[in-house]
């Protein structure tokens, strides 16, 4: 049986994920009040964010940058 979440997101009660997508915390977090659905639109999103704000991965800011913005789409409380 899958389980199942009230999402933080868009409110309503469906599939959760079956793992944490992240390590730590955050992905913790993100297991336990996202959805499926959700966690999927974040993927189309995340391409976005990275090429608007030409975020570059070897910079530990723009890690954390990207790590906001994702709270942010999920309705998630900051560190």
């Amino acid at each position: 049986m899958a389980n199942i979440v009230t999402c933080a997101r868009c409110g309503e009660t469906k599939t959760a994920l079956d793992k944490p997508p992240l390590p730590g915390k955050v992905g913790q977090q993100v297991q336990e009040n996202i959805c499926t659905d959700c966690w999927d639109e974040w993927g189309n999103m995340e391409v976005m964010v990275i090429n608007e704000l030409r975020l570059n991965f070897m910079d530990p800011k723009s890690q954390e940058i990207l790590q906001q913005q994702m709270r942010e789409f999920f309705h998630l409380q900051g560190e």
